[in-house]
Protein backbone atom coordinates (compact mmCIF):
# COMPACT_ATOMS: atom_id res chain seq x y z
CA UNK A 1 0.00 0.00 0.00
CA UNK A 2 1.41 3.39 -1.02
CA UNK A 3 0.13 6.03 1.57
CA UNK A 4 -0.12 9.86 -0.22
CA UNK A 5 1.38 12.50 2.34
CA UNK A 6 1.92 16.59 2.37
CA UNK A 7 5.69 16.98 2.91
CA UNK A 8 6.88 20.62 3.55
CA UNK A 9 11.54 20.08 3.84
CA UNK A 10 13.81 22.22 3.70
CA UNK A 11 14.99 21.79 -0.67
CA UNK A 12 13.13 19.64 -2.95
CA UNK A 13 16.01 16.56 -2.61
CA UNK A 14 14.80 16.32 0.84
CA UNK A 15 11.36 16.39 -0.40
CA UNK A 16 11.81 14.04 -2.84
CA UNK A 17 13.66 11.89 -0.63
CA UNK A 18 9.90 11.45 1.84
CA UNK A 19 8.24 10.49 -1.91
CA UNK A 20 10.98 7.99 -1.89
CA UNK A 21 10.24 6.52 1.33
CA UNK A 22 6.06 6.78 0.92
CA UNK A 23 7.18 4.50 -2.20
CA UNK A 24 8.09 2.01 -0.21
CA UNK A 25 4.83 1.81 1.54
CA UNK A 26 6.15 4.09 4.34
CA UNK A 27 4.53 6.25 6.78
CA UNK A 28 4.73 9.82 7.53
CA UNK A 29 7.08 9.11 10.24
CA UNK A 30 9.30 6.99 7.27
CA UNK A 31 8.78 10.11 5.50
CA UNK A 32 9.79 12.56 7.38
CA UNK A 33 13.02 10.59 8.11
CA UNK A 34 14.26 9.91 4.93
CA UNK A 35 13.79 13.46 3.95
CA UNK A 36 15.57 14.74 7.52
CA UNK A 37 18.19 12.48 6.00
CA UNK A 38 18.64 13.66 2.79
CA UNK A 39 18.62 17.14 4.29
CA UNK A 40 21.83 16.12 5.82
CA UNK A 41 23.60 15.78 2.62
CA UNK A 42 21.92 18.70 0.73
CA UNK A 43 22.14 21.27 2.83
CA UNK A 44 25.82 20.61 4.22
CA UNK A 45 26.69 22.77 7.17
CA UNK A 46 23.12 23.91 8.35
CA UNK A 47 22.15 20.05 9.55
CA UNK A 48 24.24 16.91 10.03
CA UNK A 49 23.74 13.08 11.04
CA UNK A 50 25.78 13.93 14.10
CA UNK A 51 23.49 16.20 15.27
CA UNK A 52 20.45 15.93 17.46
CA UNK A 53 16.62 16.46 16.96
CA UNK A 54 13.04 16.10 18.43
CA UNK A 55 10.67 13.58 16.65
CA UNK A 56 6.94 15.04 17.48
CA UNK A 57 5.01 11.96 16.35
CA UNK A 58 0.22 11.99 16.60
CA UNK A 59 -0.68 9.00 15.26
CA UNK A 60 -3.65 8.52 13.47
CA UNK A 61 -5.05 6.26 16.39
CA UNK A 62 -2.81 7.11 18.97
CA UNK A 63 -1.91 9.96 21.17
CA UNK A 64 1.21 12.48 20.86
CA UNK A 65 4.30 11.33 21.88
CA UNK A 66 7.68 13.12 21.61
CA UNK A 67 10.96 11.47 20.83
CA UNK A 68 13.99 13.17 22.49
CA UNK A 69 16.98 12.71 20.63
CA UNK A 70 19.14 15.99 21.13
CA UNK A 71 22.18 16.11 22.19
CA UNK A 72 24.24 15.40 25.82
CA UNK A 73 26.89 16.97 27.62
CA UNK A 74 29.65 14.22 27.09
CA UNK A 75 32.91 13.82 29.20
CA UNK A 76 32.24 9.76 30.29
CA UNK A 77 35.87 8.77 30.99
CA UNK A 78 37.77 11.63 29.02
CA UNK A 79 40.49 13.70 31.09
CA UNK A 80 39.76 16.36 33.29
CA UNK A 81 42.53 18.59 31.48
CA UNK A 82 40.02 18.26 28.05
CA UNK A 83 37.06 20.07 29.89
CA UNK A 84 37.45 23.85 28.90
CA UNK A 85 39.71 23.17 26.22
CA UNK A 86 39.24 22.60 21.87
CA UNK A 87 37.23 25.37 21.64
CA UNK A 88 37.51 28.03 18.85
CA UNK A 89 36.20 31.23 18.90
CA UNK A 90 34.50 32.23 15.65
CA UNK A 91 32.93 35.81 15.10
CA UNK A 92 30.41 36.49 12.34
CA UNK A 93 28.12 38.69 11.08
CA UNK A 94 24.80 36.13 10.84
CA UNK A 95 21.91 38.17 12.68
CA UNK A 96 23.72 41.70 13.36
CA UNK A 97 26.62 39.70 14.74
CA UNK A 98 27.20 36.23 16.55
CA UNK A 99 30.00 34.55 18.56
CA UNK A 100 30.11 30.46 18.66
CA UNK A 101 32.93 28.34 19.29
CA UNK A 102 33.88 25.20 16.74
CA UNK A 103 36.02 22.84 17.13
CA UNK A 104 36.34 19.47 19.00
CA UNK A 105 36.03 20.62 22.07
CA UNK A 106 32.26 21.96 20.33
CA UNK A 107 31.23 18.63 20.36
CA UNK A 108 28.45 17.02 22.19
CA UNK A 109 27.22 13.23 21.53
CA UNK A 110 24.69 13.51 19.03
CA UNK A 111 21.43 11.70 19.55
CA UNK A 112 19.42 12.18 16.49
CA UNK A 113 20.25 8.79 14.86
CA UNK A 114 19.37 6.73 17.83
CA UNK A 115 15.69 8.67 17.58
CA UNK A 116 15.50 7.75 14.25
CA UNK A 117 16.10 4.35 14.90
CA UNK A 118 13.49 4.28 17.92
CA UNK A 119 10.56 6.25 15.67
CA UNK A 120 11.33 3.82 12.46
CA UNK A 121 10.84 0.76 14.50
CA UNK A 122 7.80 1.37 16.71
CA UNK A 123 5.79 3.76 13.34
CA UNK A 124 7.46 3.01 10.04
CA UNK A 125 6.78 0.44 7.66
CA UNK A 126 9.40 1.55 5.18
CA UNK A 127 12.44 -0.72 4.81
CA UNK A 128 15.18 1.25 6.86
CA UNK A 129 18.32 1.36 3.90
CA UNK A 130 15.53 2.94 1.64
CA UNK A 131 14.79 5.74 4.40
CA UNK A 132 18.64 6.28 3.15
CA UNK A 133 19.17 5.47 -0.06
CA UNK A 134 18.00 8.88 -1.77
CA UNK A 135 20.81 10.76 0.63
CA UNK A 136 23.28 8.17 -0.65
CA UNK A 137 22.45 9.10 -3.93
CA UNK A 138 22.90 12.68 -3.61
CA UNK A 139 26.17 12.50 -2.05
CA UNK A 140 27.73 10.04 -4.64
CA UNK A 141 26.07 12.25 -7.67
CA UNK A 142 26.53 15.11 -6.51
CA UNK A 143 23.89 18.13 -5.97
CA UNK A 144 23.71 21.66 -6.35
CA UNK A 145 23.97 23.79 -3.09
CA UNK A 146 20.97 25.55 -1.85
CA UNK A 147 20.51 29.11 -1.65
CA UNK A 148 20.05 28.70 2.00
CA UNK A 149 23.27 26.35 2.35
CA UNK A 150 25.42 28.64 -0.11
CA UNK A 151 24.25 31.59 1.95
CA UNK A 152 25.90 30.11 5.14
CA UNK A 153 28.82 28.95 3.66
CA UNK A 154 29.23 32.52 2.48
CA UNK A 155 29.00 33.52 6.31
CA UNK A 156 31.24 30.62 7.52
CA UNK A 157 34.12 29.77 5.07
CA UNK A 158 37.16 31.04 6.52
CA UNK A 159 35.79 30.89 10.50
CA UNK A 160 33.78 27.39 10.93
CA UNK A 161 34.59 25.75 8.02
CA UNK A 162 38.30 27.30 7.66
CA UNK A 163 40.11 25.52 10.22
CA UNK A 164 40.09 21.83 9.39
CA UNK A 165 41.48 21.24 5.99
CA UNK A 166 38.33 18.41 5.06
CA UNK A 167 35.74 20.60 5.70
CA UNK A 168 37.57 23.91 4.28
CA UNK A 169 37.73 21.05 0.82
CA UNK A 170 34.41 20.08 0.69
CA UNK A 171 32.53 23.42 1.98
CA UNK A 172 34.39 26.12 0.61
CA UNK A 173 35.60 26.82 -2.42
CA UNK A 174 39.69 27.49 -1.76
CA UNK A 175 38.38 29.52 1.42
CA UNK A 176 35.61 31.50 0.38
CA UNK A 177 31.87 30.54 -0.08
CA UNK A 178 30.22 28.40 -2.04
CA UNK A 179 27.29 29.83 -4.64
CA UNK A 180 23.90 28.86 -4.70
CA UNK A 181 24.06 25.46 -7.76
CA UNK A 182 27.30 24.79 -6.98
CA UNK A 183 27.92 20.96 -7.06
CA UNK A 184 29.14 19.24 -4.31
CA UNK A 185 29.92 15.37 -3.88
CA UNK A 186 31.01 13.36 -1.15
CA UNK A 187 31.85 9.79 -1.17
CA UNK A 188 32.75 9.73 2.21
CA UNK A 189 29.60 10.51 3.50
CA UNK A 190 27.46 8.54 0.80
CA UNK A 191 30.07 4.98 2.31
CA UNK A 192 28.80 6.52 5.99
CA UNK A 193 25.01 6.69 5.12
CA UNK A 194 25.18 3.82 2.94
CA UNK A 195 26.50 1.56 6.20
CA UNK A 196 24.11 3.00 8.54
CA UNK A 197 21.20 2.33 6.07
CA UNK A 198 22.60 -1.33 6.12
CA UNK A 199 23.79 -1.47 9.69
CA UNK A 200 20.88 0.62 11.41
CA UNK A 201 21.63 3.41 13.64
CA UNK A 202 23.15 1.50 16.08
CA UNK A 203 26.17 1.51 14.39
CA UNK A 204 27.24 5.25 15.40
CA UNK A 205 26.47 4.39 18.92
CA UNK A 206 27.98 0.82 19.94
CA UNK A 207 29.61 -0.72 16.47
CA UNK A 208 32.27 -0.03 13.85
CA UNK A 209 30.86 3.78 13.41
CA UNK A 210 31.59 4.82 16.86
CA UNK A 211 34.63 3.49 17.28
CA UNK A 212 35.82 6.32 14.26
CA UNK A 213 34.35 8.87 16.38
CA UNK A 214 35.22 8.43 19.18
CA UNK A 215 39.28 7.78 17.94
CA UNK A 216 39.07 10.76 16.21
CA UNK A 217 37.56 12.79 18.99
CA UNK A 218 40.67 11.28 21.22
CA UNK A 219 43.16 12.38 18.89
CA UNK A 220 42.07 15.73 18.48
CA UNK A 221 41.32 16.80 21.92
CA UNK A 222 37.02 16.18 22.22
CA UNK A 223 35.32 15.51 24.66
CA UNK A 224 32.79 12.91 23.23
CA UNK A 225 33.80 9.25 24.11
CA UNK A 226 33.00 5.66 22.87
CA UNK A 227 31.38 5.60 26.33
CA UNK A 228 29.35 8.37 25.56
CA UNK A 229 27.77 7.14 22.12
CA UNK A 230 27.60 3.53 24.48
CA UNK A 231 25.41 5.25 27.14
CA UNK A 232 23.15 6.95 24.36
CA UNK A 233 18.85 6.77 24.55
CA UNK A 234 16.42 8.20 23.17
CA UNK A 235 13.84 9.49 25.15
CA UNK A 236 10.55 9.40 24.81
CA UNK A 237 7.40 11.52 26.70
CA UNK A 238 3.94 12.07 26.31
CA UNK A 239 3.44 15.44 24.15
CA UNK A 240 2.93 18.66 25.54
CA UNK A 241 -0.53 20.27 25.05
CA UNK A 242 -2.56 22.90 24.68
CA UNK A 243 -5.30 23.97 23.38
CA UNK A 244 -5.74 27.20 20.71
CA UNK A 245 -9.20 27.89 19.66
CA UNK A 246 -10.73 25.28 18.23
CA UNK A 247 -7.17 23.46 17.87
CA UNK A 248 -5.43 20.75 20.43
CA UNK A 249 -1.71 21.68 19.63
CA UNK A 250 1.08 19.12 21.49
CA UNK A 251 5.07 20.40 21.51
CA UNK A 252 8.09 18.89 22.74
CA UNK A 253 8.13 19.05 27.08
CA UNK A 254 10.64 19.64 29.32
CA UNK A 255 13.67 19.14 29.63
CA UNK A 256 13.46 21.27 25.97
CA UNK A 257 13.17 24.69 25.98
CA UNK A 258 11.41 25.51 22.79
CA UNK A 259 8.59 23.45 23.76
CA UNK A 260 7.31 25.00 27.15
CA UNK A 261 8.27 28.22 25.74
CA UNK A 262 5.79 27.99 22.97
CA UNK A 263 3.55 26.59 24.73
CA UNK A 264 3.46 29.29 27.36
CA UNK A 265 2.62 32.03 24.72
CA UNK A 266 0.28 29.92 22.95
CA UNK A 267 -1.50 29.67 26.40
CA UNK A 268 -1.49 33.37 27.36
CA UNK A 269 -2.32 34.49 23.62
CA UNK A 270 -5.43 32.20 23.67
CA UNK A 271 -6.84 33.80 26.73
CA UNK A 272 -6.48 37.60 24.53
CA UNK A 273 -9.57 36.71 21.87
CA UNK A 274 -9.28 37.05 18.61
CA UNK A 275 -8.08 39.11 16.83
CA UNK A 276 -4.54 38.81 18.74
CA UNK A 277 -2.89 42.05 17.21
CA UNK A 278 1.06 42.39 17.12
CA UNK A 279 1.21 44.28 19.67
CA UNK A 280 -0.41 41.58 22.16
CA UNK A 281 2.06 39.24 20.41
CA UNK A 282 5.12 41.39 20.98
CA UNK A 283 3.99 42.06 24.69
CA UNK A 284 3.75 38.20 25.74
CA UNK A 285 6.77 37.47 23.65
CA UNK A 286 8.82 39.88 25.82
CA UNK A 287 7.24 38.39 29.17
CA UNK A 288 7.46 35.11 27.83
CA UNK A 289 11.32 35.41 27.17
CA UNK A 290 11.92 37.55 30.02
CA UNK A 291 11.05 34.68 32.00
CA UNK A 292 13.06 32.11 30.39
CA UNK A 293 15.72 34.16 30.69
CA UNK A 294 15.81 34.80 34.26
CA UNK A 295 14.96 31.38 35.47
CA UNK A 296 14.84 28.41 32.72
CA UNK A 297 18.27 29.00 31.10
CA UNK A 298 20.45 29.32 34.12
CA UNK A 299 18.31 26.53 35.74
CA UNK A 300 20.32 23.19 37.09
CA UNK A 301 17.39 21.48 36.22
CA UNK A 302 15.49 22.24 32.94
CA UNK A 303 12.56 19.68 33.67
CA UNK A 304 11.85 21.12 36.92
CA UNK A 305 12.28 24.83 35.33
CA UNK A 306 9.91 24.21 31.85
CA UNK A 307 7.25 22.65 34.17
CA UNK A 308 7.46 25.71 36.72
CA UNK A 309 7.12 27.85 33.78
CA UNK A 310 3.71 26.20 32.76
CA UNK A 311 2.21 26.24 36.36
CA UNK A 312 3.34 29.63 36.54
CA UNK A 313 1.37 30.13 33.05
CA UNK A 314 -1.34 28.45 34.16
CA UNK A 315 -2.01 30.39 37.27
CA UNK A 316 -1.12 33.84 36.47
CA UNK A 317 1.70 34.11 38.48
CA UNK A 318 5.29 34.95 37.87
CA UNK A 319 4.85 37.09 34.54
CA UNK A 320 4.97 40.54 35.67
CA UNK A 321 7.36 42.57 32.89
CA UNK A 322 10.66 42.62 34.15
CA UNK A 323 19.56 33.60 19.54
CA UNK A 324 20.71 28.77 15.42
CA UNK A 325 21.52 28.82 11.76
CA UNK A 326 22.22 25.43 11.23
CA UNK A 327 18.83 23.56 12.01
CA UNK A 328 16.41 22.06 9.74
CA UNK A 329 13.12 20.99 9.59
CA UNK A 330 10.52 18.87 8.41
CA UNK A 331 6.68 18.32 8.40
CA UNK A 332 4.81 15.65 7.24
CA UNK A 333 1.06 14.49 7.38
CA UNK A 334 -0.08 11.07 5.69
CA UNK A 335 -3.28 10.02 3.98
CA UNK A 336 -4.35 8.03 6.66
CA UNK A 337 -4.05 10.87 9.40
CA UNK A 338 -0.96 10.37 11.11
CA UNK A 339 1.34 13.44 11.46
CA UNK A 340 5.11 13.82 11.90
CA UNK A 341 7.09 17.21 12.65
CA UNK A 342 11.12 16.62 13.29
CA UNK A 343 13.75 19.43 14.24
CA UNK A 344 17.00 18.82 13.78
CA UNK A 345 19.82 20.68 14.65
CA UNK A 346 23.78 20.54 14.75
CA UNK A 347 24.54 24.12 15.87
CA UNK A 348 26.18 26.79 14.13
CA UNK A 349 28.50 23.15 13.38
CA UNK A 350 31.90 22.74 14.69
CA UNK A 351 33.60 22.70 11.75
CA UNK A 352 35.33 19.41 12.09
CA UNK A 353 34.75 16.38 9.58
CA UNK A 354 35.08 12.96 11.33
CA UNK A 355 37.91 11.56 9.74
CA UNK A 356 37.16 9.10 6.44
CA UNK A 357 33.15 9.26 7.22
CA UNK A 358 32.38 12.97 5.27
CA UNK A 359 30.38 13.62 8.79
CA UNK A 360 30.28 16.69 10.22
CA UNK A 361 30.11 17.10 13.86
CA UNK A 362 27.92 19.94 16.06
CA UNK A 363 29.13 22.41 18.30
CA UNK A 364 25.93 22.40 20.28
CA UNK A 365 28.83 22.49 23.45
CA UNK A 366 30.00 25.69 21.78
CA UNK A 367 26.58 27.67 21.83
CA UNK A 368 26.52 30.39 24.25
CA UNK A 369 22.98 30.91 23.95
CA UNK A 370 22.28 27.04 25.24
CA UNK A 371 25.44 27.00 28.16
CA UNK A 372 24.44 29.88 29.61
CA UNK A 373 25.97 28.68 32.84
CA UNK A 374 29.17 28.36 31.09
CA UNK A 375 30.95 26.50 28.11
CA UNK A 376 31.75 23.06 29.81
CA UNK A 377 29.62 23.01 32.31
CA UNK A 378 27.60 20.30 32.55
CA UNK A 379 28.07 16.67 33.78
CA UNK A 380 28.21 14.56 30.98
CA UNK A 381 24.85 12.55 30.65
CA UNK A 382 22.94 15.45 30.74
CA UNK A 383 20.57 16.60 28.10
CA UNK A 384 21.44 19.91 26.41
CA UNK A 385 19.05 23.21 26.27
CA UNK A 386 17.70 23.25 22.88
CA UNK A 387 15.38 26.01 21.23
CA UNK A 388 13.62 23.05 18.65
CA UNK A 389 9.93 23.05 19.07
CA UNK A 390 8.14 20.81 16.42
CA UNK A 391 4.64 20.80 16.59
CA UNK A 392 1.64 18.77 15.80
CA UNK A 393 -2.17 19.25 16.53
CA UNK A 394 -5.76 18.34 15.75
CA UNK A 395 -8.87 20.84 15.30
CA UNK A 396 -11.94 20.03 16.45
CA UNK A 397 -13.38 19.53 12.77
CA UNK A 398 -10.55 16.83 11.81
CA UNK A 399 -7.43 18.74 10.72
CA UNK A 400 -4.52 17.22 11.42
CA UNK A 401 -1.32 19.28 11.05
CA UNK A 402 2.65 18.93 11.34
CA UNK A 403 4.80 21.94 11.93
CA UNK A 404 8.35 23.29 12.99
CA UNK A 405 10.99 25.54 11.58
CA UNK A 406 14.83 26.07 12.37
CA UNK A 407 15.90 29.53 13.47
CA UNK A 408 17.26 29.64 16.82
CA UNK A 409 15.59 31.45 19.46
CA UNK A 410 13.31 32.79 16.84
CA UNK A 411 11.55 29.29 16.39
CA UNK A 412 9.50 29.75 19.26
CA UNK A 413 8.26 33.05 18.18
CA UNK A 414 7.47 32.35 14.28
CA UNK A 415 5.70 29.44 15.05
CA UNK A 416 4.02 31.61 17.81
CA UNK A 417 2.80 33.89 14.78
CA UNK A 418 1.72 31.46 12.70
CA UNK A 419 -0.01 29.06 14.84
CA UNK A 420 -2.05 32.39 16.15
CA UNK A 421 -2.85 33.12 12.02
CA UNK A 422 -3.87 29.64 11.48
CA UNK A 423 -5.91 28.12 14.51
CA UNK A 424 -7.31 31.77 16.09
CA UNK A 425 -7.75 33.81 12.91
CA UNK A 426 -8.72 31.16 10.12
CA UNK A 427 -5.82 31.32 7.84
CA UNK A 428 -5.00 29.48 5.45
CA UNK A 429 -1.30 27.75 6.16
CA UNK A 430 0.45 29.65 3.37
CA UNK A 431 -1.13 32.93 3.96
CA UNK A 432 -0.15 32.59 7.66
CA UNK A 433 3.62 31.76 6.80
CA UNK A 434 3.87 34.52 4.21
CA UNK A 435 2.97 37.04 6.96
CA UNK A 436 5.35 39.64 8.36
CA UNK A 437 7.36 38.53 11.67
CA UNK A 438 8.57 39.99 14.57
CA UNK A 439 10.84 38.93 17.40
CA UNK A 440 11.63 40.44 20.74
CA UNK A 441 15.32 40.25 21.28
CA UNK A 442 17.41 40.18 24.26
CA UNK A 443 20.90 41.61 23.10
CA UNK A 444 24.22 40.91 24.71
CA UNK A 445 24.81 44.41 26.75
CA UNK A 446 20.68 43.73 28.17
CA UNK A 447 19.09 46.04 25.99
CA UNK A 448 15.78 44.86 24.63
CA UNK A 449 14.25 45.77 21.20
CA UNK A 450 11.77 44.21 18.50
CA UNK A 451 13.55 43.12 15.42
CA UNK A 452 10.88 42.70 12.63
CA UNK A 453 10.69 42.70 8.62
CA UNK A 454 9.86 45.72 6.85
CA UNK A 455 5.84 46.07 6.96
CA UNK A 456 4.45 50.02 7.10
CA UNK A 457 1.77 48.55 9.22
CA UNK A 458 3.67 46.56 11.42
CA UNK A 459 6.32 49.68 11.86
CA UNK A 460 3.61 52.08 13.09
CA UNK A 461 1.75 49.57 15.38
CA UNK A 462 4.96 48.19 16.77
CA UNK A 463 5.40 51.70 18.15
CA UNK A 464 2.90 51.28 21.21
CA UNK A 465 5.06 48.46 22.80
CA UNK A 466 7.54 51.13 23.96
CA UNK A 467 10.98 48.78 22.64
CA UNK A 468 13.59 50.27 20.11
CA UNK A 469 12.61 48.72 16.45
CA UNK A 470 15.09 47.04 14.59
CA UNK A 471 13.83 46.38 10.59
CA UNK A 472 14.83 43.39 8.06
CA UNK A 473 14.60 42.86 4.80
CA UNK A 474 10.89 41.50 4.21
CA UNK A 475 11.24 37.56 4.48
CA UNK A 476 14.58 37.87 6.22
CA UNK A 477 16.10 34.19 7.18
CA UNK A 478 16.58 35.66 10.04
CA UNK A 479 12.75 34.44 11.22
CA UNK A 480 13.20 31.33 10.42
CA UNK A 481 11.82 28.59 7.77
CA UNK A 482 8.19 27.57 9.02
CA UNK A 483 6.86 24.24 6.93
CA UNK A 484 3.72 22.77 8.05
CA UNK A 485 1.74 20.11 6.45
CA UNK A 486 -2.07 19.52 6.78
CA UNK A 487 -4.64 17.21 6.26
CA UNK A 488 -8.07 18.39 6.06
CA UNK A 489 -11.93 16.45 7.29
CA UNK A 490 -12.19 15.82 3.60
CA UNK A 491 -8.88 14.41 3.52
CA UNK A 492 -7.52 16.75 1.61
CA UNK A 493 -3.46 17.77 1.56
CA UNK A 494 -1.57 20.60 1.34
CA UNK A 495 1.67 22.07 2.39
CA UNK A 496 3.37 25.76 3.00
CA UNK A 497 7.08 26.41 2.68
CA UNK A 498 8.66 29.52 3.97
CA UNK A 499 10.04 31.96 1.56
CA UNK A 500 12.50 32.89 3.91
CA UNK A 501 14.59 29.65 3.03
CA UNK A 502 14.98 27.49 0.22
CA UNK A 503 12.11 25.29 1.08
CA UNK A 504 10.04 23.03 -0.59
CA UNK A 505 6.79 21.33 -0.41
CA UNK A 506 5.45 17.59 -1.86
CA UNK A 507 1.84 16.52 -2.19
CA UNK A 508 0.94 12.98 -3.30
Amino acid sequence: MTRQAAIAAPNPISAQAGQVALSHGGTAVDAAIAAMVAACVSEPGLISPLGGCYINIWPADAEPVVVDGNVEMPGRGAPRERFGQGMIECVTTYGGGLTTYAGPGSVATPGMLAAMGWAHRHHGRAPWPALFDPAVRAARQGFPVSPTAGSYSELVSSTIFGWDPVTRAVYTHDGHGLTPGHIITDDDLADTLEQIGAEGAGTAYSGDLARVIAEDMAQRGGLLTLEDLQAYRPVVRPALRTRLGEWDLACNPPPSIGGPVLTAMLRLLGSYGTPVTPVDAARVMRRVLDLRLQRIDIAPDLEVAGHALLRDIHGGAGLGLPTSASTAHVSVVDSDGTACAVTASSGYSSGMTIQGTGMLANNALGEPELNRRGLHALEPGTRMASNMAPTTGRSDSGDRLAIGTPGADRITTALTQVLLHVCLHGESLQEAIDRPRLHVRHLDDDTVRIDHERDAELSTVLTEVGLPLYEHEPHAMFFGGVGGALRQPDGALSAGADPRRAAATAVG
